[in-house]
């Protein structure tokens, strides 16, 4: 079906990803003075600071990595928007560390205490980071994948050593739907593999990160083979039997992960840090909360696991 009349076709659009201020750099202190002493407080320090360049925050590595992408292709592959609970007046802080900090960042919603989720549409975005839970479920309610950044990790803003950027998937409940996932919380390990064995040649559904999977995914083949500055990860308790049923799933989308680790319950954080993973998406609390000290995570509510009651 071709795309409506001056829409750019699918794979033509920039993957777009949407962050606030909070997840890109580090406004802890600031946001300490608007919990202890008020809005007005708040808004006169940040005045006061505007031109205090801000710390990295949990999701920066993310941003500068892909708008690094656009250098190198020579065109604008990837486009960053800031969403922000802040007002533009001090919202100009941000700014001007976006700016300090070379980062091309055009766009953005200052919402005034607002939420800003109802902006993602909008603006056409793939990928929202936050650090406020509500509006991340908000938008994962719009089929947007969306994660909570938990702003644990004090690294140097990339668990990296060089300009690839390296991203880490949970499977369940992220990547690929939730079925399996309750049959496990439901009924047990035992009913989870034997119910695993017997679907192996049937495509779990899609998760809240398919579509951006596969947008990262296109974004790669634009690159020479071996040449991407993209890797991604899957990061899975699953372990034998249930690992073809995954593999078989990835084939039936098209999309092809740069490397799958297969744990078996063994927990995962020693493995991130070995793959070097600038951010981590997963769906667990007690996952993302081993995860965080020591690279940056972003919990992802979404599925079984994350029903209230």
């Amino acid at each position: 079906m071709p795309e409506p009349p001056g829409q750019l076709n699918t794979r033509d659009k920039p993957l777009s990803v949407a962050i606030s201020s909070t997840a890109l750099f580090d406004l802890s202190e600031s946001n300490g003075i608007y919990e202890e002493q008020g809005l007005e407080a708040y808004r006169r320090y940040q005045i006061a600071n505007e031109d205090a360049v801000l710390e990295p925050g949990d999701g920066y590595a993310l941003v500068q990595k892909l708008l690094n992408i656009n250098k190198r292709l020579a065109q604008p592959r990837v486009e960053v928007v800031l969403l922000s609970r802040n007002s533009a007046d001090t919202g100009l802080r941000v700014f001007n560390s976006i700016r300090e900090y070379d980062l091309d960042i055009t766009r953005a919603a200052f919402c005034g205490g607002e939420s800003p989720y109802r902006y993602i549409a909008a603006f056409g975005c793939e990928l929202f980071l936050s650090t406020f839970a509500e509006d991340v479920r908000r938008a994962l309610d719009q089929n947007v994948a969306a994660a909570m950044l938990l702003g644990r990790y004090k690294g140097s803003g990339s668990s990296g050593d060089d300009d690839t950027l390296r991203l880490a998937f949970d499977g369940d409940s992220v990547l690929f739907s939730d079925e399996a996932e309750q049959i496990y919380q439901h009924r047990g390990l035992d009913a989870f593999s034997a119910s695993e064995r017997e679907q192996a040649q049937q495509p779990l559904g899609g998760g809240p990160f398919k579509a951006f999977l596969a947008a990262l995914h296109r974004l790669q083949q634009e690159f020479p083979d071996g040449k991407s500055p993209i890797r991604t990860a899957l990061v899975t308790a699953r372990g034998a039997p249930a690992h073809e049923r995954v593999i078989r799933t990835l084939r039936d989308w098209d999309i092809r992960l740069d490397e799958s680790l297969f744990l078996g319950g063994m927990d995962k954080t020693e493995f991130l840090r070995g793959f070097g993973a600038d951010i981590f998406f997963d769906d667990q609390t007690s996952h993302c909360e081993k995860a965080a000290e020591h690279v940056a995570t972003g919990h992802v509510p979404h599925g079984v696991t994350n029903q209230e009651g």
